[in-house]
């Protein structure tokens, strides 16, 4: 396992120092970024009486992707499934 490094990341305005693997920097990085654009994004769309509302709302939302993902992927396998069977028609109507 490899040494962790220290880092310092900004979440709505505050600060955390956190220890990462140095192979995982740059996407905790990217995914704070992501985070923090998210709230200014929630901040100009919905009332909230402070930064932690922001931040619950992001939160939410991002707890809510890995299910919606799930779904889209239970479509996308229906439908590849499909394509296939019809594939499989098309190509013996060919022969």
């Amino acid at each position: 396992m490899q040494d962790l490094i220290p880092i310092t990341i900004t979440i709505a305005d505050r600060s955390y120092r956190i220890k990462v693997e140095p192979k995982d920097e740059e996407m905790v990085r990217k995914t704070i970024k992501f985070l923090n654009d998210k709230v200014l994004e929630f901040k100009s769309s919905f009332a909230g009486k402070d930064m932690q509302d922001y931040v619950s709302m992001v939160m939410a939302w991002y707890a809510t992707q890995p299910q919606a993902a799930i779904a889209q992927g239970i479509a996308t396998d229906t439908v590849l499934t499909e394509l296939t069977r019809i594939e499989a028609i098309l190509d013996k109507a060919v022969d």
